[in-house]
């Protein structure tokens, strides 16, 4: 009965549309940063998964689906540049230079750890691009001997500790009146998925955050050819 249910296409989609709407409900109820959307579903994914001994295998026919979605959403965040373009140009040289400022922070803290841990060479190239959009972080890592699994992971990670606490941040650190910088400073650390909480704190903050997106991972290309 459970194969019957779990296997096949449609189980993923109604799963992964489900677990969002929870998401969204937890986020509307809790109204706090911990409560976004993304992470509560993931953690009930792999909740449902485990209590009900579902194989992954079942649920990625239905969520291999969903992944065709990512392309088109991440092109649609071109809208909101457009939209905020005056801004873009006003700002050009800063937003240019903290993304590239926040490029080498990234990669130089993960570096160093790495030596600090003593990690082998494929641990430290899955690791270094953990801060850029996953297609191009794939790349960088296996270009480097790294293992894509991890690097997938560590983009993940990152990316969701970035959506959950980017809000709470940029209020500690008093930068509310500073959209720009807020923007710049979350898409070139937490890529699409820090872009998530972006969307939520204003127009401007998505669209610098969709802007570094693209800077960020050209900057690391760069940078990944002294690594």
């Amino acid at each position: 009965m459970k194969e019957l249910i779990c296997n096949n296409t449609m189980f993923g989609i109604v799963l992964c549309a489900l677990l969002w709407q929870i998401g969204l409900w937890c986020q509307h109820k809790i109204k706090k940063p911990i409560a976004n959307p993304l992470f509560i579903s993931m953690v009930l994914g792999v909740i449902v998964l485990v209590v009900f001994d579902i194989p992954l295998e079942w649920f990625r026919r239905g969520a291999n689906m969903m992944d065709m979605l990512l392309l088109p959403a991440t092109a649609a965040l071109g809208l909101s540049v457009w939209r905020q373009r005056k801004v873009l140009l006003d700002n050009f040289w800063p937003v240019v230079i903290g993304c590239a400022v926040g490029c080498v922070v990234n990669v130089g803290a993960v570096w160093g750890m790495c030596r600090l841990a003593a990690l082998d060479a494929s641990l430290q190239y899955s690791l270094l691009p953990r801060s850029v959009t996953t297609p191009i972080a794939v790349a960088l890592s296996e270009q480097g001997g790294g293992l894509p699994a991890i690097t997938v992971t560590a983009v993940m990670v990152t990316g969701i500790l970035g959506a959950v606490f980017a809000p709470a941040l940029a209020k500690l650190l008093r930068l509310e009146n500073c959209p720009v910088a807020v923007g710049v400073a979350i898409g070139t650390s937490s890529h699409v998925l820090g872009t998530t909480a972006a969307m939520e704190m204003g127009p401007v903050q998505e669209a610098m955050s969709s802007v570094a997106i693209g800077v960020s991972g050209l900057i690391t290309v760069a940078l990944a050819m002294l690594w």
